[in-house]
């Protein structure tokens, strides 16, 4: 029994698209017989054609991506968006680097293993931004004995 038309007006009625409108398979030969917009909504009413509710995309795959990020994963070169500087802020890095650098040239004083005079040399030049890292600071010192 085709119901395409009833379908259609159905939808028209309900202001919905026709994938959305259920027929109860038991009422098919009254809603056959409909054929205006009136006799429609009576049906309607009767529950004989029911609007189904939207269908809502599965959030499933959004959760995983969201835990594996959570992780830390899914942040490679071809994720990323925007320079270097405007993830991680230079100023923070450069305020990073100094203290640990500051921290081991204290450490290698408090130990004797370098003279205050030392330190204090090394330690304008770590301000002067002379080493990169802290490993090039220890290859210089290296060198040095």
């Amino acid at each position: 029994m085709d119901l395409s038309f009833q379908k259609r007006l159905a939808s028209s009625v309900l202001g919905v698209g026709q994938t959305r409108i259920w027929i109860n398979p038991e009422r098919q030969e009254d809603v056959a017989e409909a054929i205006t917009k009136e006799d429609v909504r009576s049906l309607i009413n009767s529950k004989a054609i029911v609007k189904r509710p939207a269908s809502v995309p599965s959030r499933g795959r959004a959760r995983e991506v969201a835990r594996k990020k959570q992780r830390g994963q899914r942040a490679g070169p071809g994720s990323r968006k925007g320079k270097a500087g405007a993830r991680r802020d230079p100023e923070e890095l450069w305020a990073h680097k100094v203290r640990k650098m500051r921290a081991y040239l204290r450490e290698l004083r408090n130990k004797d293993q370098i003279d205050p005079k030392t330190y204090k040399e090394l330690y304008a030049k770590v301000k002067g931004n002379a080493f990169p890292s802290l490993s090039s600071l220890q290859r210089y010192l290296k060198k040095g004995e």
